[in-house]
């Protein structure tokens, strides 16, 4: 194989000077079997390597080379012809063959490297979507952060101050402006609820094994709590996800199912599952909304996304409506799959 890689690096005049040389090793051995022993094959060899590591006007121009030393050999070993057309006959066959090996020969290379550049192309736009998709979680975890730890403790901080102030106020007998006061305190502790419960939607708890498990309660709890619809989480086996991106994957699906869910499919109850059957991990979101044919749109990001996500992790997306109503999404994680991104991380 190094061999080959070797003669391929070479500089295509080189490798054409080598490959006509090899053509005479070959019309000696056809002089001498006799025009018995047809060694047509041979002549070939050079004419493949030629068109396959040159190009095709030097394939062609390596068939014509070929053609005209099988002739020569021909000739030379006294070849009897009945008629001159039989000669010419043969001429024009031999000739033809060296000819159609040139150009299929040339054609195969041409359609492996076009099939490389597609592969390579393939690769570099998922490799590009797999960083673009790591810089958004990067800048939600960010963004995540900065809320939990800059806008919450600021928010914490005034509504302190504010039950604060509410004393104050009540010892100087302020019962008017206690009670203004204690209203902004308590909507400052919401605010700070809020604001916490985004923070854990945009950075989710550590995702180690059980991880995925304990941010999709949470995530549902806070769905119940601030949307006032009514969301709910099961586990049945041990669905433990054991690579992080597995999982941080699987919870935006969760995550994005739950908001069509509430924003397009008007859902009253949603239903998010983890199960695991020893041969693969499945993810199930079920609501009781209008369903998603009555609220998908071409343009539509978020379907193509859970698409995108679910493939990476080499899972594989259903989006269903039953007969009752409403839409399940589903997705379906195999542990091999699993095993896999874990070892290529």
């Amino acid at each position: 194989m190094t061999f080959v890689t070797d003669f391929q690096k070479q500089p295509h005049p080189r490798i054409f000077a080598e490959a006509a040389a090899l053509l005479i090793p070959i019309a000696i051995l056809d002089y001498s079997t006799g025009y018995e022993v047809s060694l047509s094959i041979l002549y070939c060899v050079p004419i493949f390597l030629v068109a396959w590591c040159c190009d095709r006007k030097s394939g062609l121009l390596m068939a014509l080379m070929a053609g005209l030393t099988w002739w020569w050999a021909d000739i030379q070993g006294g070849h009897p012809y009945l008629q001159s057309w039989m000669e010419a006959w043969e001429v024009f066959v031999r000739c033809g063959f060296f000819i159609i090996t040139a150009i299929g020969t040339s054609g195969v290379r041409n359609q492996r490297d076009a099939s490389a550049s597609r592969i390579a192309l393939l690769e570099y736009s998922q490799r590009l979507e797999r960083e673009l998709i790591g810089a958004s979680e990067r800048e939600q975890e960010r963004i995540g952060q900065d809320l939990h730890d800059g806008i919450c403790q600021y928010l914490a901080a005034l509504s302190c101050n504010a039950a604060s102030l509410k004393s104050d106020l009540e010892r100087q007998n302020l019962t008017a402006e206690a009670s203004a006061a204690d209203e902004l305190a308590t909507y400052l502790s919401e605010a700070v609820v809020q604001t916490r419960n985004l923070a854990r939607g945009l950075v989710p708890v550590q995702m180690d094994e059980a991880g995925l498990s304990s941010a999709l309660e949470e995530l549902t709890a806070s769905v119940t709590h601030l949307l006032g619809v009514r969301c709910t989480y099961h586990s049945a086996g041990v669905p433990l996800i054991r690579d992080k991106m597995v999982a941080m994957h699987l919870y935006r699906i969760a995550q994005e199912a739950i908001n069509n869910a509430t924003k397009h499919g008007r859902a009253r109850s949603i239903r998010v599952s983890l199960t695991e059957d020893g041969k693969a991990s499945t993810l199930r979101i079920a609501d009781d909304g209008v369903g998603i044919s009555k609220t998908r749109t071409d343009d539509g990001m978020g379907l193509g996304l859970m698409y995108y996500r679910s493939r990476l992790v080499g899972g594989e997306l259903r989006i269903e409506e039953p007969p009752a109503g409403g839409t399940v999404v589903s997705c379906g994680v195999p542990l091999a799959a699993e095993k896999e991104m874990k070892y290529a991380a």
